[in-house]
């Protein structure tokens, strides 16, 4: 019998927009409706996503009106805004700007119209809040740059929208994030040093994105939060969900964590993904960016020519 057609055995999926949802333990196969049934009591539903996946994209749109069903107390959080523009995200969602103006005011990204407005305008239909989740786009950058230290720099009115201890850490997250960045570069202090700061601009994010959820919940009583973020900042239960757990550990919080089908087989590769996510969803790669190493390098050296040049003076 092919790999495909066992019980509890997803199809490969076909195309970039396919999501194949596993339950890690069983390998049992859901579609979003069923999913949507098994979290409808869950406080907060955090979603992984390879930013730019089709098949990540539709299965939270999906996923976003099964819960909806369940749970019409919904509230959206989104990595892809940061909270100093929720101003201009909230003058959208109440009618005040168009789209475009929104997008150039809240600072959305490159993608959000192909990948993040069938979401928000979900919640804008139904009347539904939606949270810039993310920490300033400047401060977490010049905390990359220059240290913890430039959180003494920041105006009051922002500093006091970040949250308590903006850099809770755990042991695990830690070593997960040198083995991302390459552990061969912790020998040269000078390299160290960057990398260190480069961690501690990853915790200000995953710090601000589990105080901002904890925040709808409290604004919010009663509903249930859908965080949409990168699957970093939440697989393995690490994070951002680690950090939400450490500050709120009365709350219920799923995770959902995507994994690539593997090319060379039919069959998902559970028993090396089950830790990822108490659900899983399987998704085609997406195509390699690059296969001439020099064009690649001229596009990264034009890439961080592109960059703000904000000196975090």
């Amino acid at each position: 019998m092919p790999a495909s057609d066992r019980p509890g055995t997803p199809p490969p999926p076909q195309t970039q927009y396919d999501a194949r949802i596993v339950e890690p333990e069983s390998g049992a196969t859901l579609t979003p409706e069923q999913l949507a049934r098994r979290l409808a009591d869950t406080d907060v539903v955090i979603v992984g996503e390879y930013h730019g996946h089709h098949g990540s994209h539709l299965l939270q749109s999906r996923l976003q009106t099964a819960l909806y069903r369940q749970q019409p107390r919904q509230v959206l959080s989104m990595e892809q805004f940061n909270l100093d523009h929720q101003p201009d995200l909230d003058r959208y969602l109440q009618g005040e700007t168009g789209e475009t103006e929104m997008i150039r005011d809240a600072g959305a990204w490159d993608n959000y119209r192909a990948s993040y407005r069938p979401l928000v305008e979900f919640a804008r239909q139904k009347s539904l809040p939606v949270i810039a989740a993310n920490a300033p786009a400047d401060v977490v950058r010049c905390v990359g740059r220059k240290g913890p230290s430039y959180l003494d720099k920041v105006p009051g009115s922002i500093r006091q929208a970040l949250p308590s201890e903006p850099f809770m850490d755990t042991t695990a997250y830690r070593e997960k994030f040198a083995d991302a960045i390459g552990a061969s570069h912790q020998g040269d202090g000078t390299v160290n040093k960057r990398m260190e700061n480069t961690y501690k601009a990853q915790l200000l994010r995953d710090n601000t994105m589990a105080a901002r959820i904890i925040e709808a919940r409290t604004r919010f009583p009663g509903h249930q939060v859908l965080h949409l973020t990168g699957t970093f900042h939440s697989e393995d239960r690490l994070g951002t969900v680690a950090l939400l757990k450490q500050r709120a550990p009365q709350l219920s919080v799923a995770v959902i964590s995507p994994v690539l089908w593997p090319a060379t087989t039919r069959k998902p590769p559970l028993e090396q993904n089950r830790a990822k996510g108490d659900f899983l969803y399987f998704i085609q790669p997406l195509p390699d960016e690059f296969k001439d190493p020099q064009r690649e390098r001229e596009a990264l050296t034009v890439r961080f020519q592109r960059a703000p040049s904000n000196t975090c003076n």
